[in-house]
């Protein structure tokens, strides 16, 4: 199968999520993903649950990619890496600000290594920020807490919530892996490589819409409303006879055809309701109508219904639910893959589907130093005699030598 990146080799310094999610999507695309791990190995792979001794959080993350171990406290260490970025595309990395110069690698000294380096990084506040925050270690829930996203997650009236996922870690690393796209297009247009700076803050900004506005155009400080659309009525969700069931009506067409369906008619052109600006000011009053209205029947009675009216809505699945269900299966969104010393598991599949150069997911995710050997072989280029003299110094360690080490 065709892959749209074959040919694009990233030395991914990355750990525990942001960053690895941006070289998730990259090596999904197809992308030479060369995962360069401590000895101790990335920190995720101490994340829970387990399986055998792996952690599925690591596995979730990682598949698609070469795993090879460097000491980069020695300079041997240093020196082979350097050999990486001589021959990569990028080099991605998600350190606290500073890491990377400390270590000899900052920006400047990449772009002396390779002149057509793309050097992309992710952290909490960014790289150009004010002095104080330059060097915050930053957490996925300090930046749902800064960037004011928390502020409106969570039931009516309550406490602030983080949301289910870790959004300010994933946010962030899907819209580096668009920056890196693009800086390879720009590239290729000017011979030019260039940094680029990813805040995990920033990113989480940038995705609240319709709440920044709504402060600076109202002066009205949003609120959590639960499952409540801010500016939309009918648009959240409803308890059903035995379950829950979410209904978006998002215009006067579909208001009408919704008020037939539950057998309201007089609901239409109600004073307080016949526009979507009206019900949104009388939300209180007509939602006291529309719980009593859905407890009658079962959430399969009111989805056959809405089916039958060609209306909008979805039952609130548990993650059970969406593993097992025939839509997401059929497309390809749960996958199985074959992790060594494991077996045979399921995780999230690909969701960028392309008629020519799909995402997949070639391979698992790799034990730790896996690689080391082929990599350093294969891509490098090193003689047998080199590879073993950097074993012996602990330099570069394989999954055999970590192993033994731990026994």
């Amino acid at each position: 199968m065709k892959r749209a990146l074959e040919g694009i080799r990233i030395c991914d310094l990355s750990h525990v999520l942001a960053a690895p999610t941006t070289s998730m999507i990259l090596a999904d695309l197809g992308a030479d993903v060369i995962h360069i791990e401590p000895p101790r190995g990335d920190d995720a792979r101490e994340f829970g649950p387990f399986i055998k001794d792996q952690s599925a959080y690591f596995i979730s993350i990682n598949r698609n990619k070469k795993s090879v171990v460097i000491d980069l406290k020695q300079d041997d260490g240093k020196q082979v890496l350097r050999d990486f970025v001589k021959v990569s595309d990028v080099v991605l990395e998600n350190f606290r600000p500073g890491t990377m110069e400390k270590l000899g690698f900052g920006y400047g000294e990449l772009k002396k290594i390779n002149p057509r380096i793309i050097y992309a990084s992710i952290c909490g506040f960014g790289h150009d920020t004010l002095p104080e925050y330059g060097d915050k270690p930053a957490y996925d829930m300090v930046a749902q807490a800064y960037s004011g996203i928390m502020s409106i997650t969570g039931p009516l009236g309550g406490p602030p919530c983080r949301v289910g996922t870790s959004v300010g870690d994933i946010v962030a690393g899907h819209q580096c892996a668009i920056a890196i796209l693009a800086a390879i297009l720009y590239r290729e247009k000017t011979g030019v490589g260039q940094k680029i700076d990813m805040s995990m803050v920033d990113g989480l900004v940038y995705i609240l819409e319709n709440a920044i506005v709504r402060y600076t155009v109202t002066g009205e400080i949003p609120e959590p409303l639960g499952s409540m659309h801010p500016t939309i009525t009918p648009f959240q969700g409803y308890k059903t006879k035995d379950d829950w069931i979410i209904v978006p009506i998002g215009n006067d067409q579909l208001w009408a055809k919704f008020c037939e369906m539950i057998e309201k008619p007089d609901l239409v052109n109600h004073p307080k309701f016949k526009t979507n600006k009206l019900r949104t000011e009388n939300r209180d009053e007509l939602n006291k109508i529309l719980d009593e209205v859905f407890v009658k029947k079962t959430c399969k009675e009111w989805l056959d219904l809405f089916e039958k009216f060609g209306l909008p809505c979805s039952p609130i699945n548990t993650i059970d639910k969406v593993v097992n269900d025939p839509a997401v299966n059929y497309r390809k969104m749960i996958v199985e893959i074959d992790q060594p010393e494991v077996g045979k598991m399921r995780i999230a599949g690909s969701p960028m589907k392309m008629s020519e150069t799909p995402g997949g997911v070639w391979s698992p995710a790799p034990l730790l130093g896996q690689h080391t050997v082929e990599v350093l072989k294969n891509v490098l280029n090193y003689p047998e005699e080199k590879i073993e003299e950097l074993r012996k110094k602990r330099a570069i360690m394989t999954y055999e030598d970590i192993r033994k080490e731990r026994r």
